[in-house]
């Protein structure tokens, strides 16, 4: 083989060599993360402890659970910090379909169980599982998907995406979730604002939507909205919960009764290891203890933000900023009910409150923005 030949062979085998270097995971975001879980199984554990002793079981049992669903968590994140969110566009139909499925599950089959009066679960083993919080992830790709290219609505090659959506909140609906149809409808609202679509469309989309929320909204949907002005109404019944959560913020006052001394967690505030955990915390940990929770998920939503902004395809931005905004929605949600700043709504704390299957969602979203922080750099190899 003569020379030239061969250095043209090297040449080419070199040149195929070249490849993207990605640089490491948003480091501030991965702390704030951390922080947030590390207070969460510190909250679970306070909040269920007498709780499992009184059902005659493990003290620890609850926070097993959610230290197995940690880890199962852990693992995702990771796997999903090494993915290409940019091949999450060519399966987000698919995926979106198959939570469609198992919604329908929930609500048409005997896989179903009604908890409090909601069918949203299905039971895996020993463990609940909840399909609707799989519909943040493919509400958010869907739309991501859809409005990447531009703005515009009512385009027939969009229609592909709106129906598994329409499908995914009817199917919620009929669990009953209002509260998670709000947290989809807002992140929506907001995925398109980002796009670039115009804010008229977004006004005339809220008016529309009270006018339909009017319309559709349950008896006791309303009643809760009655009494969130005057719980002393019905201090027995449906205001009960939030007048427990008052008194809890009350006790805690600044610095807090001290982890574990909590007393409405023992008895008198239901739901105390899920929708009002953050009023256990104000309890033990005090006005400080929740002015760094809020500090932790504004720090999230600003690193998510600047996330989006330095990313460089319009997909991974409106990803980002749906990732953010459905996670920064979520919290505010929650620590508005348990501090009865807005009516009582099923939305757990992301990260801190109780349930394995929003802790493995939250977690994977967490993912995916980290994968979408890490910039890609072109490495050439250019052997003349």
């Amino acid at each position: 083989m003569s020379n030239p030949e061969y250095r043209k062979i090297l040449k080419n085998k070199l040149n195929s060599l070249n490849s993207t270097i990605l640089s490491e995971p948003d480091g501030t975001l991965i702390v704030i993360v951390a922080f947030l879980v590390t207070i969460g199984i510190m909250a679970i554990f306070s909040a269920t402890a007498q709780k499992a002793m009184d059902e005659g079981a493990n003290p620890a049992a609850y926070i097993l659970k959610q230290l197995f669903c940690l880890g199962i968590g852990v693992f995702v994140m990771k796997f999903f910090i090494n993915f290409d969110y940019k091949k999450l566009a060519h399966h987000s139909i698919w995926i979106a379909w198959g939570v469609v499925i198992l919604l329908a599950l929930v609500d048409y089959t005997t896989l179903g169980i009604t908890v409090n009066g909601a069918k949203r679960w299905m039971m895996l083993g020993p463990l609940q599982f909840q399909p609707s919080e799989l519909a943040k992830i493919s509400l958010i790709l869907l739309l991501a998907n859809a409005f990447y290219k531009d703005a515009e609505l009512f385009v027939s090659r969009k229609f592909k995406y709106y129906i598994p959506i329409l499908a995914m909140i009817f199917l919620i609906y009929k669990q009953p979730n209002l509260s998670m149809i709000l947290l989809l409808l807002i992140t929506g609202l907001i995925m398109y604002l980002s796009s670039g679509g115009p804010l008229k469309m977004i006004l005339g989309a809220g008016v529309v939507g009270s006018a339909i929320l009017c319309v559709f909204i349950k008896p006791y949907q309303l009643n809760r909205i009655k009494i969130w002005f005057n719980p002393e109404a019905d201090p027995l019944g449906q205001g009960y919960n939030v007048i427990q959560s008052k008194l809890a913020f009350a006790a805690g006052g600044l610095w807090g009764v001290g982890y574990g001394n909590s007393k409405q967690k023992l008895a008198w505030l239901p739901e105390g290891h899920t929708d009002f955990i953050f009023a256990v915390v104000g309890e033990e940990a005090g006005f400080l203890g929740c002015l760094l929770i809020i500090c932790l998920f504004y720090g999230l939503v600003h690193r998510g933000l600047i996330i989006s902004s330095r990313c460089p395809d319009i997909f991974g931005k409106l990803v980002a900023v749906g990732i953010t905004i459905m996670i920064g929605v979520q919290a505010a949600l929650n620590m508005s009910v348990a501090s009865s700043f807005l009516p009582a709504t099923g939305v757990p704390l992301p990260f801190i409150s109780y349930g394995g299957t929003s802790l493995i969602v939250n977690m994977a979203m967490m993912g995916i923005l980290l994968n979408i922080s890490r910039k890609r750099i072109r490495r050439i190899n250019n052997i003349e």
